[in-house]
């Protein structure tokens, strides 16, 4: 009973989430016929401003770790991240009347990470005392960049071979090489090219670079931290309005979602502490470490992650991705940490 009752607080706690309460505020005011509209222009800027906060926000963690230290667990998270999606591809997004697009999108965020689980992660191990590494906070980014990319490639390759298959013929976009299930390697270039120049992983790339490069300190907090939360808040509110348009796309694949939403945190979580454990093998990477590393593979992106999927796949499903791994994956992770502690105690001691 004790189990069930901190399953059902901790479900209640993230409907309290700002980003899922304005999801669903929008998804209500839309079932109401609300004629509430967000202006296009607003929006675009929006999601810069976003997606800049989050770039920049990587870039600044990244410049102030100790990059010696970073590399081995930098490199482990990437794979991971990479990983995660990869799985998602193969399951998820490969059951019947599951969307490819969809199901790409929903594995992207899952292998983003939520700095507010990762946050939650911490807390814990502090009140422990279980030290770990002070650049453990600047992993993220390798994680959540390498994710969502993957995820974007992956969602636009699955749109370009449908387009193959439909239009009856091959279509070469670039130089005409071997085929890659109806996609030659220049489409495939093309493919890669076009979604590093896509306005949205040109806006999160950027704001990485910069913050990696200039003494941005004082502009981050002063203006993009201030306004981020308020910003967010609009665009889950936009997100929820059109995730009502397209609800009735899920209701014969939703319990597709609800398994993957489950299951997902775990496996992903796994994934990250079999990572963790090679850093430590390798680099003597701390039990707390190797403990955040599976927090980190078994949250889902609730701020990174759908500004960059509206922007770069305004084709995908929000009820489906945010709906997933907001409301449902970010309570199994959190209530999976205590899971990663004892497992670290029982390798590492």
């Amino acid at each position: 009973m004790d189990l069930i009752a901190t399953v059902a607080a901790t479900i209640l706690d993230q409907l309290r989430n700002p980003t899922l309460a304005f999801l669903l505020g929008g998804l209500l005011i839309a079932a109401l016929g609300s004629r509430l509209t967000v202006p296009d222009q607003v929006y675009k800027f929006i999601v810069l401003l976003l997606l800049l906060k989050v770039g920049l926000s990587a870039g600044i963690s990244v410049r102030e770790a100790d990059f010696v230290a970073l590399i081995v667990p930098g490199v482990l998270a990437i794979l991971v991240g990479i990983a995660i999606v990869l799985i998602g591809s193969r399951t998820l997004a490969r059951l019947n009347g599951v969307s490819k697009v969809d199901g790409l999108a929903t594995a992207g965020l899952f292998g983003a990470v939520s700095a507010s689980t990762l946050a939650a992660g911490m807390v814990m191990l502090d009140e422990r005392q279980i030290p770990y590494e002070g650049f453990i906070g600047a992993l993220y980014p390798f994680m959540d960049i390498a994710a969502l990319v993957t995820a974007i490639v992956l969602a636009r390759v699955s749109v370009a071979r449908k387009a193959v298959a439909t239009g009856g013929g091959t279509v070469a976009l670039g130089g005409g090489g071997p085929q890659l299930d109806g996609l030659d390697k220049g489409m495939l270039g093309d493919i890669l090219t076009d979604t590093f120049r896509s306005p949205a992983i040109s806006a999160l790339l950027l704001g990485l670079v910069i913050g990696l490069l200039a003494n941005v300190d004082a502009v981050f907090h002063g203006f993009y931290e201030l306004l981020f939360r308020g910003f967010l808040s609009i665009l889950m509110l936009v997100m929820g309005m059109e995730a009502w348009s397209r609800l009735a796309e899920l209701k014969r694949v939703a319990h597709a979602y609800i398994l993957y939403g489950i299951a997902g945190p775990i496996l992903h979580g796994a994934l990250g502490f079999g990572a963790g454990m090679i850093a430590h093998e390798l680099t003597g990477f701390s039990a707390g470490g190797v403990v955040l590393l599976a927090v980190m593979a078994s949250s889902s992106s609730d701020i990174s992650g759908p500004p960059t999927l509206r922007g770069a796949l305004p084709e995908a499903n929000p009820s489906a991705y945010v709906g997933t791994s907001t409301g449902l994956g970010t309570p199994v992770a959190i209530l999976s940490i205590p899971a990663w502690i004892a497992l670290a105690d029982w390798l590492i001691s």
